[in-house]
Order: structure tokens, then sequence, then C-alpha cells
């Protein structure tokens, strides 16, 4: 464990280090009801469409690595084949994405956005843009930077490394 930290206190005088299990809970509970807010906008915008946050977590993902392949997808959404395979044949028929035989290795199937799967990620994108442009300024730099380093550190180092690749810093 790192000394960084030592002796700040949070906004109400808790000692980050210290923190008791009631103390936890809550900034559990705090996740809990921040993710359905985050995902709130984009479950409005996918139920249009009938489809769920797994859709949305594959958009998202192709849009971020155009060209990725489907193992290289299964790896970041830890979700089984099987899984994925549903999702993507939706997104596929639909028009949203385009699957292409790879070129050094005809086994594999590299993922690209359509336009309109390009125009859907921003529209999806765009409403959490939102949501965590206010948070954040409303938290101010410090407080970006703390919760930051406090959603790296509780990620699984394998989750950590497909993070730190796509990471353009913020």
């Amino acid at each position: 464990m790192s000394d960084r930290g030592a002796g700040q206190t949070g906004g109400r005088g808790e000692s980050l280090l210290f923190l008791t299990d009631d103390q936890l809970r809550r900034g559990i509970e705090a996740m809990f009801f921040a993710y359905r807010g985050f995902t709130a906008d984009p479950d409005r915008i996918l139920a249009e469409y009938t489809y769920g946050r797994a859709h949305h977590r594959a958009i998202h993902f192709i849009n971020r690595s155009p060209g990725t392949t489907v193992n290289n997808l299964l790896d970041i959404l830890g979700v089984t084949k099987q899984s994925l395979n549903r999702v993507l044949r939706t997104l596929i028929q639909d028009g949203l994405v385009e699957s292409r035989v790879g070129t050094r290795d005809r086994r594999e199937r590299h993922l690209f956005l359509t336009e309109e799967g390009e125009a859907l990620e921003r529209q999806l994108s765009e409403a959490q843009r939102r949501r965590m442009r206010a948070a954040f300024r409303e938290a101010g730099p410090e407080a970006v930077a703390g919760f930051r380093t406090v959603l790296e550190q509780m990620m699984d180092p394998e989750m950590r490394k497909h993070y730190q690749t796509m990471k353009d810093g913020w």
C-alpha cells in the first residue's frame, strides 16, 4: 500500500486510509446508485432498438478499437462466446456492425461500426459524457483525479492492462 493520501481526509473528515465498514458500505451504495444514473440515459436510447447493455458495451469497444477481433472483445467484455455471438449477430443483422475476415488469419473476424453504428455510438456516449462532464465540473479537478485513481485500483490486473492500452488520459 502506498503512502499516497496519508493524512488526507474526505469531505466529511473521514480518513481515506482507515474507512469503517459502514463508510465502505456507503461507498458501495454510492457506486450502485451512480451506475444506475450513468446507464439510465443510454438505457432509454437502447430500449428504442430493443438492445441491452451488452449491445452498448460491444458498440463502445468496437468504436474505441475499430478492427478489433472477436477474441479481443471477448477478453475485454469478459462474457461467453455464445453471449457475445448473440449480441454481434443482432448488431450485424441490424446494420450497425460489420464483420470482416482477417487478412493474415482467415479464422479471425475483425469488427467495425457502420455509419449507422457510429451514429448510435455517438448518441449513447454523448448522453454519458453530459452526465460525467456535469459531475466532474461539480466535483473539481482533484476529485476527478482521485476518482480515476480509485477506479484504476479497483480493476483486476488483466482489466487494468486492457484499460491502459486504451487510455487517452483524463
